[in-house]
């Protein structure tokens, strides 16, 4: 497996980034601010959820060694749960949170 250098490795990672913010829009335009809402009405329990769906797929996938669903491949998942970590993060300081 080739092995990326250095600077290509901060390259790739702050274009995972920079797509993560334009997943992120994107699905707030299509679904508003779903997430704060729920998060504000259900606490840290609406993160486990989330979190726990993505990482179910993953596991699913993993297993099954194969996607059916095909518009939403391994990668999205992954951005998406990485999306939520940090929506999740952001409530947490927004609401100076606990975890229950």
């Amino acid at each position: 497996m080739p092995h990326l250098e250095e600077h290509e490795y901060k390259d790739c990672f702050n274009e995972i980034l920079e797509e993560m913010k334009e997943v992120h829009r994107k699905k707030n335009a299509d679904y508003g601010n779903n997430f704060h809402k729920r998060y504000e009405r259900w606490g840290f329990l609406t993160a486990l959820l989330r979190l726990s769906d993505k990482m179910e797929r993953l596991e699913n996938i993993y297993e099954k060694g194969e996607i059916e669903v095909k518009d939403e491949s391994v990668e999205d998942t992954l951005l998406d749960l990485a999306n939520y970590a940090v929506m999740t993060i952001v409530e947490l300081k927004n609401n100076k949170a606990s975890l229950k």
